[in-house]
C-alpha cells in the first residue's frame, strides 16, 4: 500500500483524503500538513493522520512514499519541485501551475527525480467519459465536428473574500482555474492541440475575481469548441462532442448520464427525424477515489499516470493564450 501525505486540508483536501481513507487496498492517508492546524486536528484524528507542522518536516519522512497537493495553485511549482527532489512521488490538483513555464519547470523536476507525476484531472476517470472515449476509438463518433461544454457552480457565493481561491492571482481566467479546465481538459484529449483562442470574462456577484468565463477555441485538426464556465449560479455540467458520425452527450453534475446519438443512415424522405437515443447511466462513480488509486498504482508498477503530462503541458499553453484573450478581448495564438 501506497504510504501518502496530504497537503492542504480544506473543503477539497478533505475531500481527497475521505474518498480512500479506509476503503482503499492501493493507497492509505499517514501525515497530514496545512496552513490552519487548529481546524484540522479533529479531522486528522478522526482520520488515523499525524499533523506535522511544516511541508519540509513532510518531506523528510521516510515514512511517507507520496504526497498529495490540494494547496493555491500558486504553491504548486515549488512544492512538486520540493517533492522531487526528496524522492517523493506527486499528485497535484488542477491546473499544475499557473502559467506554461512554471508547469515546465515542475515537469522537468520530476523526469528527473524519477517520481512520478499525476494532475488531478479526476473526471478523466468517470465511465461516462470513458465510453465517449471508447466510441471515439472504435470510430462510431466520426472525427470530431465540434464540442460544447457548460461547468458551472456556486462556490463563488460562498467563499469568503479573504480565500486564497478569490484572489485573483489565483483565479486568472475568472472561473477557469476552478471548473473550466477540467472542460478543456476533455477537449485537448478528444480533439488534440489548439490552434487559437478568445476568451470573455464577467463579474457577477460581489468580490474579487471575475467568477464567469466564456471561451472560444480552434484546433489545428480542424474542430471547434466553446466552453462556459461559472462559479455564480446553480451546479450544472455538460459535456456534448459532435462528430461526422454522432454525437455524446455527458450530463448531470455528477456526469452520470451519458446520450450517443447516431447520424441518420439513409436520406430522408420527409422531415428529419433522428435514430433513436442510446443512453447509459453511471450513478454513485467516485472518480476521486479513482483517480488517487490510479496513481497508487502507476507508482507501485512503475509506470506513467494515465493523464499523459505532453497533454496537461500544452493544456498549460492553452491556458496562457486564454488569460492573455480574457485581458486583450483578441484572438490569441496558443504558443509552442
Amino acid at each position: 500500500m501506497i504510504r501518502a501525505a496530504i497537503v492542504g486540508l480544506g473543503r477539497w483536501g478533505r475531500s481527497l483524503v475521505a474518498s480512500v481513507q479506509g476503503k482503499s487496498k492501493d493507497l492509505r492517508f499517514v501525515l497530514a500538513h496545512t496552513r490552519t492546524r487548529a481546524t484540522a486536528e479533529d479531522f486528522c484524528r478522526g482520520q488515523g493522520m499525524a499533523l506535522v507542522d511544516s511541508y519540509e518536516q513532510l518531506l523528510a519522512d521516510r515514512n511517507v512514499d507520496a504526497v498529495v497537493l490540494a494547496t493555491p495553485h500558486s504553491l504548486h511549482e515549488s512544492q512538486i519541485i520540493a517533492a522531487a527532489a526528496a524522492g517523493k512521488h506527486i499528485h497535484v490538483e488542477k491546473p499544475i501551475t499557473l502559467d506554461r513555464a512554471g508547469a515546465d519547470r515542475a515537469v522537468d523536476a520530476a523526469r528527473k527525480a524519477g517520481v512520478v507525476l499525476a494532475v488531478g484531472y479526476c473526471r478523466r476517470f468517470h465511465p461516462s467519459v470513458v465510453e465517449v472515449r471508447q466510441r471515439l476509438a472504435e470510430g462510431r463518433l466520426g472525427s470530431v465536428i465540434s464540442m460544447v461544454a457548460q461547468h458551472t457552480t456556486s462556490t463563488g457565493q460562498f467563499i469568503a473574500p479573504d480565500n486564497w481561491r478569490a484572489a485573483p492571482e489565483e483565479a486568472p481566467g475568472g472561473a477557469l482555474t476552478a471548473v473550466g479546465v477540467h472542460a478543456l481538459d476533455h477537449m485537448i484529449e478528444f480533439a488534440g492541440r489548439v490552434r487559437d483562442v478568445r476568451c470573455v470574462t464577467a463579474r457577477n456577484i460581489p468580490g474579487p475575481s471575475d467568477d464567469t468565463t466564456t471561451v472560444m477555441l480552434r484546433f489545428d485538426g480542424g474542430a471547434t469548441g466553446l466552453i462556459f464556465c461559472s462559479v455564480a449560479t446553480a451546479t450544472s455540467f455538460s459535456f456534448t462532442l459532435y462528430g461526422s458520425k454522432g454525437l455524446a452527450e455527458i450530463s448531470r453534475p455528477n456526469l452520470q448520464t451519458l446520450r450517443f446519438v447516431p447520424t441518420s443512415e439513409q436520406a430522408p424522405t420527409g422531415p428529419v427525424t433522428a435514430p433513436p437515443d442510446e443512453l447509459s447511466e453511471h450513478p454513485g462513480f467516485n472518480m476521486l477515489n479513482a483517480e488517487l488509486t490510479e496513481f497508487a498504482r502507476a507508482i507501485r508498477e512503475r509506470r506513467s499516470y494515465p493523464v499523459p503530462i505532453d497533454e496537461v503541458l500544452h493544456g498549460m499553453s492553452v491556458f496562457d493564450a486564454i488569460v492573455q484573450a480574457a485581458r486583450s478581448n483578441e484572438i490569441v495564438a496558443v504558443a509552442g
